[in-house]
Formats: C-alpha cells, sequence, structure tokens
C-alpha cells in the first residue's frame, strides 16, 4: 500500500493525486518550507474559514489553488504527536475518507510532523493500513463506488529509507491482524472445524509446522472435554497446534498461546435465543488471534519459540449432543459435570490447555477466548478481562495492552468464587448455580486446568472480538483484537 519516495524526489506542484498535508499543532510553520507563499496564503484562509485549530484528529479538505496539479488538499493534524494510539486513529480516520475514492494518493509530513521520532510515522501508516481492511467476498451486487479501490498511498519524506524499514516492520503485524479478521468474518458453513484446520496446515510455507489432530488422536490422548461439546455436530472437531521455533537455543521452553476456536455456537441443547445468534460466527476469535499471531512471529522472524494451540468445534443440538447433567472426563483426569451446555468454550480449553502443558512444558501459557457475556456486562467493548495467577505477566501484558491499544482490564481471582464450582457429582461443575461473577467464575475453572509453576493468563475477549460499531482503526465487525497485544508482549520480553 505504501511506497515511500525521499523529499525532493518530486516537486509538490506536479503531483496529480490527492495530496494529504500532514502537520502538527505549529501547522502555520509546517507548511512554510512546501508550498509558495500564494498556496500558504490560500491555505490559511481556508483554516481561517474553518474549525480547524491544529488539534490531534483536525482534518480539513481543501480545493487547491492555481499553480498545483492536484485537485484536492487535505490537511490533517496530529496536534503534538505525544500520543501513538492517537495517531493510529487519526491516520485511520484519513483513510475512511479515502479508500473508496482514490487508487492513489500523495502524503507528505511538514515541518515539525517530520521532525517526529518515525515511531508516529510508523503509528500513522499502522492505523491507515488497518483501517482499509474490508470483508465483501459475498456480495455479488456491490456499486463501484462501494467498492475499496486504494491501492497506492506515496509518502514523501525526509527520512525515506528509515520509514521504509518501520513499514517493512509492520507489515506482518497488519497480515497477522487481517488474517484473524478474515477468519472471525467467515460464515459457520464456509468456516467449520475441517476447513479451518486446512487453512491453517497451509501456514507451513511460511515456517510454522502446523500438526492436526482428528477426534480418534484426541479420544486417544483423553480429551473427552473437547470432544463432548462437538459430537452434536456433523463436522468432526480438530485441534491444530502451529509451531514457531525462532528462539537461538531452539530447544528452549516455549511460550504457549491457547485459543478458543468454536466455528460456530449455538448454545446446545442449552440453546441460545434465536435472535443475535448469527453472531456467533464469531466464538472462535480466540482462536483466530493465535493463528494470527503464530502468522505475524513467523513472518517478522521472532526470536522466540513459540507454540499455538486451538480447539476447534461446532456446539450443536443435535440428538447425539451433549446433555445438561453430563459428566465428562478431562485429559487431566478430572471429571466434569456439564451443568450447561453453553459454557462450552471453557471445556474445549481445559483440553488443549493441559495437552499443550503436558507435551511441550510452557513456563508461560496464555489464553483467549470470547469466553462470557458476563464479561461484556463488567468491561463493555473497550477492555478484554484479564486473570491471572501471575503479577509479572500481568503487568507485561497490560504493558503490551497500552501500546497497541488492545486494552485490558486486571479482574479479580479469590477462592470464593472457585468454591461456586463445586459438583454434586464430579470433581468440577462447569458453571456456578448463581450468574453472580460469572466471567470469573469461568477463569476459576480454567484454573484447574494449569499446571503447578507455569504462568498463566487468561483473556476474556468476549466483548473486544467483534465491534457493531466502525472505530477508527477497524470497520464493522471483526476485530482482530489479541494479535498486537501477544506480538509485543514477546517482541518486548522476548525478541
Amino acid at each position: 500500500m505504501f511506497l515511500i519516495h525521499p523529499e525532493n524526489s518530486v516537486s509538490v506542484a506536479d503531483i496529480t493525486t490527492p495530496l494529504i498535508i500532514v502537520v502538527s499543532d505549529d501547522f502555520k510553520s509546517d507548511i512554510q518550507s512546501h508550498f509558495s507563499q500564494d498556496t500558504v496564503n490560500h491555505i490559511l484562509r481556508a483554516v481561517s474559514a474553518s474549525k480547524f485549530t491544529g488539534k490531534a484528529d483536525d482534518i480539513l479538505t481543501i480545493l487547491a489553488p492555481v499553480g498545483l496539479k492536484t485537485s484536492k488538499l487535505v490537511l490533517v493534524s496530529l496536534g503534538q504527536a505525544d500520543n501513538v494510539l492517537q495517531v493510529e486513529n487519526t491516520a485511520g480516520t484519513l483513510a475512511d475518507i479515502f479508500y473508496k475514492t482514490d487508487e492513489s494518493i500523495s502524503l507528505i509530513f511538514t515541518g515539525k510532523a517530520d521532525k517526529t521520532d518515525n515511531t508516529i510515522k510508523s503509528a500513522f501508516m499502522m492505523g491507515f493500513h488497518l483501517r482499509c481492511y474490508h470483508f465483501n467476498h459475498y456480495f455479488t451486487g456491490l456499486k463501484e463506488s462501494e467498492k475499496p479501490c486504494l491501492e497506492t498511498v506515496h509518502i514523501y519524506s525526509s527520512d525515506d529509507k528509515a520509514l521504509s524499514q518501520l513499514y517493512l516492520d509492520i507489515i506482518p503485524v497488519i497480515e497477522g491482524v487481517f488474517f484473524a479478521r478474515d477468519l472471525v468474518s467467515e460464515p459457520a458453513n464456509i468456516l467449520y472445524p475441517e476447513s479451518y484446520a486446512e487453512r491453517c496446515q497451509d501456514l507451513e510455507k511460511i515456517g510454522l509446522k502446523v500438526t492436526v489432530l482428528n477426534e480418534d488422536q484426541m479420544a486417544q490422548h483423553g480429551m473427552f472435554c473437547l470432544l463432548g461439546v462437538g459430537q452434536g455436530s456433523v463436522r468432526e472437531s480438530k485441534t491444530v497446534i502451529l509451531e514457531w521455533t525462532g528462539a537461538k537455543n531452539k530447544s528452549d521452553t516455549p511460550i504457549a498461546l491457547v485459543g478458543k476456536g468454536v466455528c460456530f455456537d449455538t448454545g446446545g441443547i442449552s440453546l441460545k435465543p434465536g435472535k443475535g445468534m448469527w453472531d456467533m460466527i464469531y466464538d472462535m476469535g480466540g482462536s483466530a488471534a493465535v493463528v494470527g499471531t503464530m502468522i505475524t512471529l513467523a513472518k517478522r522472524g521472532a526470536n522466540a519459540n513459540v507454540v499455538g494451540i486451538i480447539g476447534l468445534v461446532e456446539n450443536m443440538p443435535d440428538a447425539n449432543a451433549q446433555r445438561p447433567g453430563d459428566v465428562v472426563k478431562t485429559m487431566a483426569g478430572k471429571t466434569v459435570e456439564v451443568l450447561n451446555t453453553d459454557a462450552e468454550g471453557r471445556l474445549v480449553l481445559a483440553d488443549i490447555m493441559w495437552y499443550v502443558q503436558e507435551h511441550y512444558k510452557p513456563n508461560i501459557m496464555i489464553d483467549l477466548a470470547t469466553l462470557t457475556g458476563a464479561i461484556v456486562m463488567s468491561l463493555g467493548h473497550e477492555y478484554a478481562g484479564l486473570f491471572s495467577n501471575n503479577d509479572d505477566l500481568s503487568h507485561k501484558l497490560l504493558v503490551s495492552g497500552m501500546n497497541t491499544g488492545d486494552k485490558l482490564w486486571k479482574m479479580p481471582m479469590h477462592e470464593s468464587f472457585a468454591k461456586r464450582l463445586k459438583s454434586r457429582i464430579a470433581d468440577i461443575a462447569n458453571i456456578a448455580m448463581s450468574p453472580e461473577g460469572g466471567s470469573i467464575t469461568a477463569a476459576c475453572f480454567l484454573e484447574h486446568f494449569v499446571k503447578d509453576n507455569v504462568a498463566w493468563a487468561h483473556l476474556d475477549i468476549a466483548g473486544t472480538a467483534w465491534t457493531s460499531d466502525a472505530k477508527p482503526t477497524t470497520p464493522k465487525g471483526a476485530t482482530g483484537f489479541g494479535v498486537r497485544i501477544l506480538n509485543d508482549y514477546i517482541l518486548k520480553n522476548f525478541g
């Protein structure tokens, strides 16, 4: 999308595409060095007739004056350019203006904006590119005006080589986020356990080792908790393991990333209400985040050993479906009384968490899941819930959340909540008998399947994996939440 050129490779007067002028809060000085005095006067007259003040996120479109070949100037301010996420949002807002109207645009960082840390320019490219995501595979009658058409953004910079490298550095992150968004956006008749596993197997071409377990193999491992969730579906359940071995010492203990992959969730026999059930295509958002992260790690050549594991099932109300009151045995050997078949994600996670600990011996394990509606009631759609048995891991994830905008909020875990999972006839029940603190009791359930001395974090992303309203860097729909925070955590702490 971005082509980066030396600042002096073209005269501003000769640019024919729409021209974006990126300025700071000192915009009057910023534009002096790039335009003639007549053009500067024209811009300032337009500014004086508008509400443009130079604060962050100010955008003003101006008809170009005589002497320029472009027909349109767009003035966009980064304000003081001291907030990376604000810059991303500003760039995303700008992208929304152009990505359906122009095939090519040009952009110049001027004055103080051009002298900012290149991290700010990188954030601008990140936010702009993220907003240009679209998922329109199944429309057959889109008008040309409705189709995204922006292909190239020409950036003219005084530091073009460094900026080009920064862009190369963020491409793997963008590709991981977009792959995750694609997975979450696919309808369940297209993306089901078998087809999902096939997409994962294709990732061997980028250097990931991919292993797929079928139902017979999972049964041999004793993964009857996961298998019970999928037994009502005509689709065979799968577990997929993706490995990236990028550390200098290939035998270093890997970081484990674990994702819930319920490709469609009807609730099973504990059937969900019909209204809104169509949104349950995104109940595999945790698994998509894991896959997207593994893609990013492979494409950027991360200096870490990481294993990602996803449990892929459909939760359907067939005559063979799991019933409320059934008792299933986990791979860990514990028995679970299934009081509600719609609390299925934790059953899937229990077995794949245990599998990855048994076979890969990680010291750090992070799971992601669209696990509970209760977390949405607690934190809305702004934050994912963070539950953990390790303060250091929690702190590092919170920092990565602030760095990337994948925001987390630390939630409590207390023995009084865990006690509410006591079962009448088994080791543990899959839900508490009363709904209070539902996201906490769900996390307490998962903690039963964390081995001693494993630093573990659980991210409940039920409110953040999907958005009903477009945001500056995210169109309506799948967000790809989780990819950026996991990549940032691994990059900052391992490489």
